[in-house]
């Protein structure tokens, strides 16, 4: 099964300039949380981009100095085959999920409903994980936008599974501050004819058009989560960090190998989202990811050999485990 293919116009990213705007003031916002962006330039004012995260905030000082940073660049080559990691395991209470849909000003989000949680385990995770957040980064153009690189490649976005250890802890705040707080679940997107059923929801015009400006929001409902996941798959994972501030490095990656697709045209939809409320200058959210960083000595594992080219991912072990109560149509 070959890996994920790239855009022909790929980059680095390593000269490219990153992306937010807030405001066109030259103030700090009345919090930190506020105050970080993926872009420094905001209309002739200064907010902190990625380079200076862990400089404007004390709490953030991992930001900067921290030894298992994300995202980073895959080479697969470094991959270490790993047999006795078992398939993933999605466990639900109802086939189909509820949410809404943010435009957070720097992300497209889709919170999912409290009262029908989705649980996810198995992989290199010891505990159930909890499912608390879809979210999109996406480029400007399309060999750029993916966090993650794989092979020093970008992929045009990436899908975050967000998840906290709802065995050990409370809620996604708390989890994500202690060990073996949060697990994200990471999926490439191409663009191409076609689009992912899950996507095709998430990013179609006319949901989009409802949250045009930051702070938008739009309610979604009746969507299958086992969408998301390629009939068969392999994943790699390593020990990493949050993407955003404050860079607590108490993440399990996992990394799915092959890719969603959306189509062209909702590619250039989510490019018209703007960073800002309609008062203000639009500024597209594009380009929302974090530079890449250093692996340093973390090991990389998967359920595959990504080394050998003519590796196959057949077979129970490859596909995602589904749990759920029978319904009365299902008779499986």
């Amino acid at each position: 099964m070959p890996f994920i293919g790239t855009d022909p116009q790929h980059s680095t990213r390593a000269d490219r300039p990153t992306a937010l705007a807030d405001t066109a003031q030259f103030s700090p916002a009345k919090t930190y949380e506020e105050w970080w962006a993926y872009k420094e330039a905001v209309q002739g004012s200064f907010v902190p981009g990625p380079a200076f995260w862990g400089l404007v905030n004390s709490a953030w000082n991992l930001c900067t100095i921290g030894k298992r940073q994300s995202p980073i660049n895959i080479n697969t080559s470094q991959i270490i085959f790993d047999p006795f990691l078992p398939p993933l395991r999605l466990s639900m209470n109802e086939k189909k999920v509820s949410g809404t849909m943010f435009n957070t000003g720097r992300h497209v989000s889709f919170r999912l409903d409290m009262q029908q949680p989705v649980n996810i385990s198995g992989g290199p995770l010891l505990y159930n994980h909890r499912l608390e957040e879809v979210r999109l980064h996406f480029g400007s153009e399309n060999g750029i936008g993916s966090e993650h690189l794989m092979n020093k490649e970008s992929l045009a976005a990436e899908v975050q599974l967000i998840h906290y250890n709802h065995d050990l802890y409370s809620n996604v705040s708390e989890a994500s501050r202690n060990p073996n707080g949060l697990a994200i679940i990471s999926l490439f997107v191409n663009v191409a004819d076609n689009s992912n059923p899950f996507l095709n929801r998430m990013v179609n015009r006319e949901t989009l058009t409802r949250i045009s400006f930051r702070n938008e929001a739009n309610l979604l409902q009746d969507l299958c989560i086992e969408d998301l996941y390629p009939e068969t798959f392999g994943f790699l994972t390593y020990q990493g960090s949050m993407t955003t501030p404050p860079c607590y490095e108490t993440v399990t990656w996992i990394i799915i190998d092959r890719p969603l697709n959306i189509t062209s045209m909702q590619m250039h939809s989510l490019r018209l989202l703007s960073q800002n409320q309609p008062s203000q200058i639009f500024q597209s959210m594009s380009d929302n990811f974090r530079p890449v960083q250093p692996l340093f000595h973390r090991g990389l594992r998967g359920n595959l050999d990504f080394r050998k080219l003519g590796r196959k991912c057949k077979g129970a072990n490859y596909k995602l485990h589904v749990d759920r109560p029978p319904s009365s149509n299902d008779s499986s």
